[in-house]
């Protein structure tokens, strides 16, 4: 999608954004466990993805303030997803 809205590329590249975007949102709904969890490291991967996007694709550099905020996003999914329930 940003592709086609930023760089003006072709309509394709819309239609795939759009069916990327949907299935994007589906298919963590579709996991086998605890929802909730799932999601909330499904959105801590997606913020350090984010950065490295923005750093490799669009050439901006990720500052110490990005990079905490990366790790403190990444602790969370550990505490989520790994720390032991009673």
């Amino acid at each position: 999608m940003w592709l086609w809205i930023r760089d003006g590329r072709g309509i394709w590249f819309a239609v795939l954004g759009a069916a990327i975007l949907v299935l994007y949102g589906i298919i963590p709904t579709f996991q086998p466990a605890n929802f909730g969890r799932v999601y909330a490291a499904y959105g801590g991967i997606f913020i350090v993805l984010s950065i490295l996007w923005g750093w490799q694709i669009d050439k901006i550099a990720p500052d110490r303030l990005d990079l905490l905020g990366g790790l403190i996003a990444l602790i969370g999914v550990s505490i989520i997803m790994y720390w032991p329930r009673a």
